[in-house]
C-alpha cells in the first residue's frame, strides 16, 4: 500500500520561463481575454494571470466571483462572463494534433521512483497480470496513479522519461502508483521521473496521452494539475 501524504504524490512543476514566453506568444498572436478557469488548467490562477496580464491581456477569465474579488486586489481583471480568445495552446505550451509544440510546455508532471525490482521471463506485474516479462529485466515503482490524473488506459501503451530516456509504462496503472520497465538500466531510489512536459523527449507526451485516451491535452493536464503537488522551476 503506498501512503498518499504529499511527498507520494506526482509534482506539476511549473516552468517560470516557460510560462512567460507563453503569455508573450499567445498575447502577441491575438486576443484579449485568457481562459484561466479550473485553476489556470491546473497552472494556479493567480500565477498565471499576473504573467498574462504583464504581456498585455486585458482580461482572464475564471470560474467564480471569488476569483474576482482576489485577482481584483492584485489589480488583475477579471471576469466570468467572456468568450476567451487568446490561444490556449500557446498559453500553457501545449502540443497540436501532430504533436508539435509551439511553445514550450509550462507544466511538468513528475513522478519519483519508490523501489526497484528484478523480474525474470514470464513475471508478472501490477492487477490483472496484463503485462510479463519477455525476458529478464528490472521494473520500478513510481509515484502516480489514477488518483492523480495517470489515466488507467496508459499502462502498456505510453512512456515516462527517466534520466533523459523515455521508458515503457506496464501493466495497469494503480490507484497511486505505476510500474516502470528500466530496460537494463540503473535507477537510483527517488530518481525523478517526467510524465509529460519538460524538454525531453515527454516534452509532448500529453499528445500520446490524448491519442490513448480519448481526452484532450486540456482536460489531461488540468486533472493532473489540480491533483498534483504544485512547485515551480526555472
Amino acid at each position: 500500500m503506498c501512503d498518499t501524504t504529499s511527498s507520494s504524490l506526482p509534482r506539476a512543476m511549473i516552468s517560470r520561463s516557460a510560462l512567460a514566453a507563453g503569455a508573450s506568444a499567445a498575447v502577441a498572436a491575438g486576443g484579449r481575454v485568457a481562459d484561466l478557469r479550473r485553476d489556470a488548467w491546473g497552472h494556479g490562477v493567480l500565477a498565471v494571470a499576473q504573467v498574462v496580464t504583464a504581456a498585455g491581456a486585458e482580461h482572464v477569465l475564471v470560474d467564480a466571483q471569488g476569483e474576482v474579488e482576489a485577482l481584483q486586489l492584485e489589480g488583475i481583471h477579471g471576469v466570468t462572463v467572456a468568450e476567451p480568445d487568446i490561444d490556449s495552446a500557446l498559453l500553457y505550451g501545449l502540443p497540436d494534433s501532430s504533436a508539435s509544440l509551439a511553445t514550450r510546455p509550462v507544466m511538468r508532471l513528475t513522478g519519483r521512483v519508490l523501489s526497484t525490482k528484478r523480474l525474470r521471463s514470464g513475471d508478472a506485474v501490477s492487477y490483472g497480470y496484463t503485462y510479463r516479462a519477455a525476458q529478464e529485466t528490472t521494473v520500478a515503482l513510481v509515484t502516480g496513479g489514477y488518483a492523480q490524473g495517470v489515466v488507467r488506459a496508459l499502462g502498456n501503451h505510453a512512456d515516462v522519461e527517466i534520466d533523459g530516456v523515455a521508458r515503457p509504462i506496464v501493466g495497469r496503472v494503480a490507484m497511486d502508483v505505476c510500474v516502470v520497465d528500466l530496460q537494463g538500466a540503473d535507477v537510483v531510489a527517488n530518481a525523478e521521473v517526467t510524465y509529460f512536459g519538460g524538454e525531453g523527449p515527454a516534452a509532448s507526451g500529453v499528445s500520446r496521452w490524448a491519442d490513448i485516451t480519448g481526452m484532450s491535452p486540456a482536460e489531461l493536464i488540468t486533472v493532473a494539475g489540480a491533483h498534483a503537488v504544485r512547485g515551480w522551476e526555472a
